[in-house]
């Protein structure tokens, strides 16, 4: 047994005998996933939003990092970060989470993740020891099979939320309606202005090429965005978005840089936000900045592997909206979640590798046209 979980122990012997003050009030909602998953979630808060009472609290839980994207929640949203792998080696930050979320004494606690962590996630589910608690059923991870039915107890509701591969935020859509009992047809993926910052004012038209991904082997070579640039007219601004840690573990895309007109923006996502809303084509591989591009309305090409076909891009039909558009390759592996079992392609996923260049091409230039 590891240190962190003889310390949950002892917490949960305290728990016992403990007294909070106040009656229960306010809710959590822990969401856990990355940076994509977040801005996906934030088209459908509102619908678990319906189980506040008028007036009550609302904390929205992200992991590190994911609050940076807090802008895109209602105002009546608190958004709290944790470092989740903080979480399992120092043992002060840990039991400081889990007392503050103890104390706070929630009303009500959902957990929105299908694939969950007993010891991450899952243990601050049960740190707060609210009235009520839900879930859906967990996605099965064999490494953790036997911890995670051991912590259905944490739950006082758990959904059946169907099978293992299916559309990330409808899995989210039918799990608030089960909640709320109220059913709800699918709405596209567009937030409304009123969470959204300003657009900015461009002095020429602008187009956005995002590259690069966490995971090298989702992104297409330079030499495919090196001949989408070549395409632009001559009135147009290019900007390469990332960061300098981004252009750090990518030097082969440096040429990308050496275009005229080309420029590079290393801007938080809210700045970002603006520029997007502003831009006549976003082009991007499959990360967080595709998602927040399609989100804001701008007229979006997602360059996309085919790992998470079925689970999150392309997206529903029922749910894209007319801004957005994949291009992917479609393999027999496909919605392999990134767990690749066939060697690279130069480096690429072969899904990756294989995707279609001049329909990619023609896509750009129709656009441009059209615009």
């Amino acid at each position: 047994m590891k240190l962190f979980q003889l310390q949950d122990r002892f917490l949960r012997l305290r728990h016992r005998f403990a007294t909070r003050r106040g009656q229960p009030e306010g809710i959590l909602i822990l969401s856990a996933g990355g940076l994509g998953d977040t801005i996906l979630f934030a088209h459908v808060i509102g619908q678990f939003l319906d189980l506040a009472k008028p007036g009550e609290p609302v904390r929205l839980l992200l992991g590190l990092g994911s609050d940076k994207l807090g802008f895109l929640f209602p105002p009546r949203v608190t958004v709290q970060s944790v470092d989740f792998q903080r979480l399992r080696r120092d043992l002060v930050y840990r039991r400081a989470t889990m007392g503050e979320l103890y104390e706070v004494n929630f009303r009500l606690v959902i957990h929105t993740d299908h694939r969950r962590h007993p010891d991450m996630d899952e243990a601050l589910a049960w740190a707060c020891s609210a009235s009520e608690t839900f879930a859906m059923e967990p996605r099965p991870w064999a490494k953790y099979s036997t911890r995670l039915n051991v912590n259905r107890n944490i739950y006082t509701r758990l959904f059946d939320s169907g099978p293992a591969q299916k559309d990330k935020v409808r899995r989210w859509i039918e799990f608030a309606a089960w909640l709320t009992g109220k059913p709800r047809a699918p709405a596209l993926l567009h937030l409304t202005q009123d969470r959204l910052p300003p657009a900015t004012h461009e002095p020429t038209p602008l187009v956005v090429i995002h590259p690069y991904s966490a995971v090298k082997r989702k992104q297409p070579t330079p030499s495919l965005f090196s001949e989408i640039i070549e395409l632009m007219p001559d009135d147009h601004t290019v900007v390469i978005t990332g960061t300098i840690a981004d252009r750090t573990a990518n030097p082969d895309y440096e040429v990308l840089l050496t275009h005229p007109r080309v420029q590079f923006d290393g801007s938080d996502f809210r700045t970002l936000a603006g520029r997007l809303r502003s831009a006549e084509l976003v082009i991007s591989v499959d990360t967080a900045c595709m998602h927040l591009a399609v989100a804001v309305g701008a007229p979006t090409l997602c360059l996309a592997s085919a790992a998470y076909v079925g689970e999150i891009v392309p997206y529903d039909d029922a749910l894209t909206p007319p801004n957005a558009h994949f291009i992917y390759k479609a393999m027999d592996c496909e919605g392999c979640l990134g767990t690749c079992h066939l060697p690279p392609d130069r480096g690429m996923y072969p899904c990756i590798a294989k995707l279609p260049r001049n329909t990619i091409l023609d896509f750009v230039r129709h656009r441009l046209k059209s615009s």
